[in-house]
């Protein structure tokens, strides 16, 4: 397969009109890092785009297939024709990226096609594990790492990342027809579903807010310890990320049970100086109260 500066500038192109919160964390990267971490964004974010965009489940299941059998035949080294694809399969085997991570992404897009929703936490932790914790056990492979132990902890960021993508995201979801949380957490919560769905956001609503909210707390604790195992340049972008998503899980914390109705969205400037902090100061366990909400803080770890 023929890969050209053109196929990793479409996935370029592709970030930078996507608006992501990855960007500036990525644009840390030296070059070539920096392009086979955009690669894997591309290959994502077109996965998410077929099931998101799709008039039907149907229709986005066809879709889906025709793209992940392109994936597998870009990945075999066969020439395909698409260039994110391209670049994905030229960024997997300059960086001994396992394919499993790639197939475990696609299996996981693949669980949005069912509205079903989730029963129990370890259903939507296969789900996290599949779209977020793969991601980043794939990135760890483009950044460097120097412990067998740095896999454990990427999968729990990504479980940490896409929990907080679960709670800012409620009410575009329910638009969808899809409610991520488990219908278990519900029940233990003294929640419905239906009352989600109805927009009756009683108080019991805060207990469930508060239940999903120390369950991605203990998520970002773990995936803290990512930051001592990774090459220098991949520990600046993690923290990057890292930071970011700290005051994306702030700004949830904040919101309390406003999240079941109102998207929090915290200002870039604030996105920023997170990012910026944590760098500087490195990430630490994320200690929230239902008073207080967790920030970046120097030498707390």
């Amino acid at each position: 397969m023929t890969v050209t500066a053109a196929d990793h500038e479409a996935c370029a192109a592709l970030l930078r009109a996507s608006g992501s919160s990855f960007a500036l964390p990525i644009s840390l990267l030296p070059a070539a890092k920096r392009q086979g971490t955009t690669a894997l964004y591309a290959f994502c974010r077109r996965a998410d785009d077929i099931v998101d965009d799709a008039a039907d489940a149907a229709s986005a299941g066809a879709a889906l297939d025709a793209f992940e059998r392109t994936v597998r035949a870009g990945l075999q080294g066969v020439d395909v024709d698409d260039p994110v694809i391209r670049a994905l399969a030229d960024t997997v085997r300059r960086f001994a990226v396992p394919p499993d991570t790639i197939h475990e992404i696609l299996a996981g897009v693949r669980m949005d096609l069912d509205p079903k929703g989730y029963a129990t936490f370890a259903d939507l932790d296969l789900y996290c594990g599949r779209v977020a914790g793969a991601v980043g056990i794939a990135a760890i492979h483009v950044w460097g790492f120097t412990s067998a132990d740095a896999p454990t902890f990427a999968r729990d960021c990504g479980l940490a990342f896409q929990l907080t993508n679960i709670l800012r995201d409620v009410p575009e979801d329910l638009a969808r027809g899809r409610v991520y949380l488990p219908g278990e957490d519900f029940t233990a919560s003294g929640c419905r579903v239906a009352d989600l769905r109805a927009g009756r956001i009683g108080p019991e609503f805060t207990r469930l807010a508060a239940l999903e909210r120390d369950r991605a707390a203990a998520a970002y604790g773990r995936g803290a310890h990512l930051d001592r195992l990774l090459t220098t340049d991949g520990r600046i972008t993690f923290r990057a990320m890292f930071g970011v998503y700290h005051a994306l899980f702030a700004a949830v914390v904040r919101a309390g049970a406003g999240i079941f109705t109102v998207r929090p969205r915290p200002s870039r400037p604030t996105l920023a100086l997170a990012a910026a902090t944590t760098v500087l100061c490195g990430p630490r366990r994320s200690r929230c109260t239902r008073r207080q909400a967790p920030a970046p803080a120097c030498g707390r770890r």
